[in-house]
This record gives structure tokens, sequence and C-alpha cells, in this order.
């Protein structure tokens, strides 16, 4: 089980990886796009240049975190692997769903991300209490701090102002705890809980 585990845990470095790269990439070569001012789903807009890129981009979260979720669900007890699972699904629901296609679409757009915005912001936070209790104290102290900076920064997207730069860092925050324990779980070699 343990080479089963270390290879889905590469989900948690290829989606992260993934998804980084293709709004770095698309937000540098967009025009007329900002990316401290305009949101990462602009990128994948009906009419945007980038929309393959960036869907791409999204594609490659939405299955690997799931996949890193279920390595995490037989090393770590309690319900951060479930978070892991549920905001991969929520960005293959954006990525679904591009914005500009009609007012309902983007409605509906904007609730799977609000989902992932909470659930990627969830995982380090569950992973926390787990953490502490394996006495990993210095882990799940970074656990909690990750997820609260995560979830702050993707809380102050309702503002408006810069949507862009603090979308990206609550994003990046969450994305650096999930790349960080992925290659935990990779050189871990504890045997499954299950």
């Amino acid at each position: 089980m343990a080479a089963h585990r270390r290879l889905t845990a590469l989900g948690g470095v290829a989606g992260p990886v993934g998804f980084v790269a293709a709004w770095a990439v698309g937000g540098a070569i967009a025009k007329d796009y900002s990316p401290l001012d305009d949101a990462i789903s602009r990128l994948a807009a009906v009419d945007a240049p980038t929309r393959v890129l960036m869907t791409t981009g999204f594609v490659v979260f939405g299955v690997g975190v799931p996949l890193y979720g279920l390595a995490l669900r037989e090393r770590l007890s309690g319900p951060a692997w479930a978070s892991a699972v549920a905001t991969g699904l929520a960005t293959l629901g954006v990525a679904a769903l591009p914005l500009d296609r009609s007012a309902t679409v983007d409605l509906v757009h904007g609730a799977f991300a609000s989902v992932g915005y909470a659930t990627l912001a969830g995982v380090p936070l569950l992973a926390a209490r787990p953490l502490r209790d394996e006495g990993r104290t210095r882990a799940a102290a970074a656990s909690l701090a990750t997820g609260a900076v995560a979830g702050a920064c993707l809380l102050a997207t309702l503002a408006g102002r810069r949507h862009g730069f603090f979308q990206r860092a609550g994003l990046t925050a969450g994305d650096v705890w999930l790349v960080t324990s992925a290659f935990w779980l990779l050189r871990d070699r504890t045997p499954s809980r299950r």
C-alpha cells in the first residue's frame, strides 16, 4: 500500500504546479489582463485567448488533488482528505463552466469557485489536529497558519479591490501546503492507517 500512496501523492505536486504554471504563464501573455485585479478564471473565459491553457491548468489540479487526497486518507486520520477531494472536484466544476457563457453559468461558476476556496483552506486546517495527535506539533502549527492565511486572503477577494492579488496569495498558500505535504507523503514510510 505504501507504493500506491506514493503514486497518488504525486497528484499533490502535479496538480498545484500545473495550476500555478497555467495562471502564471497565462497572466503574463494575456493582453488587457491584470494579475492584481482580475480573477484567474478570466484567463479561461469563453473568448479568452488563454482559455485552453488555463482550462488545462484547472483540469490538472482537478484530477491531481483528489488523487493526492486518497494518499492523505491512507496516511492521516480525519477529514482533511475529503476537503482535498472536494477542492479538486470544485475546480473541475470551474473548468466545465467558463465565465461569459451566460449570467447563470457565471453564478454557478462562482459557486464552484467559492467551494474550491473554502475546501482548499480547509485541507491544512483539518490536517492540523491529526498532525498534532501524531506529535508533529510544528507541522500542525504550520498547517493552522497556512489555512488561516489562505482563508483570509480568499475571503478578501470579496472586497473587490486587488481581487487577483488576494486570490493568488490565498491559492498559493494552499497550494504550497499541498505540495509540501505531498512530498512528506512521498518520503513517509509509515504503514497505511487503514
